[in-house]
């Protein structure tokens, strides 16, 4: 009888476990950023003889899923935009005149970091909390890709217990490679209650030597209106700027 008196209660705290877990991830991507925003970023790739390539972008997004990001810099690829809708994602260059399909696991960059990782939408918009385990700072969420189509299979995301923001983020295939690790680094105040890491860093065990970088210049709360998450709208993000 006590064998299955504890195996029930096991089952009914279940359900909070879980929600639990989903409510610490939504929380995460609120820290991170407002559900709309405008923002500017450099993107750095660094290759293992030291060479540098960087870029400038400038991004909105508005809700949980829809973003769109204009290349500032450098001029060869100033004008250049990328539209992404849930799993959906656009390339526009002002030379071809019409927006091309890309894919999460492409990268517009060629670096280390790919069109899903420039263009991230909210952690829960893509992923379901399989688990919850905690140790003295950290917790630690294992998330698990709720479609196919999303670039990473499994998550490991170790969060600060007091910042509630991410530290590390694993990357796994579906396989149970890894992929890449994501380091958040440097929090600072962006203002308007803002206050998230200022550097995001990635390597691959796939690409060894290399590394890219993420350094965030602002970030502010920004109402948009739903014709600039379209594709007739890429060739006017620039317009937002104004």
């Amino acid at each position: 009888m006590k064998k299955w008196t504890a195996l029930l209660m096991c089952l009914l705290a279940l359900p909070a476990f879980a929600l639990d877990g989903a409510e610490l991830l939504k929380k995460v991507d609120r820290n991170l950023e407002p559900e709309s925003y405008e923002m500017l970023r450099k993107l750095i790739n660094v290759e293992p003889d030291g060479k540098k390539k960087e870029f400038a972008l400038y991004s909105v997004k508005k809700g949980r899923d829809k973003i769109v990001a204009l290349f500032l810099a450098p001029q060869s690829d100033k004008g250049r935009a990328t539209l992404r809708l849930g799993d959906n994602m656009w390339l526009y260059i002002p030379e071809v005149g019409k927006p091309m399909r890309i894919t999460s696991l492409q990268s517009v960059t060629g670096g280390v970091f790919n069109n899903a990782d420039i263009l991230r939408i909210d952690y829960t918009a893509e992923y379901d909390v399989e688990a919850l385990e905690e140790d003295r700072d950290q917790h630690l969420l294992k998330l698990k890709a709720k479609t196919n189509e999303v670039a990473y299979d499994r998550l490991k995301m170790w969060v600060d217990k007091k910042t509630l923001l991410p530290v590390t983020i694993e990357c796994y295939a579906a396989s149970g490679l890894l992929i890449k690790t994501l380091h958040f680094k440097d929090t600072r105040d962006f203002g308007g209650g803002i206050k998230r890491p200022a550097t995001l860093e990635t390597d691959s065990p796939l690409y060894k030597g290399y590394k890219s970088v993420m350094l965030y210049s602002q970030i502010r709360k920004r109402e948009l209106p739903d014709e600039v998450f379209s594709l007739n709208y890429l060739p006017r993000v620039e317009d937002l700027r104004k």
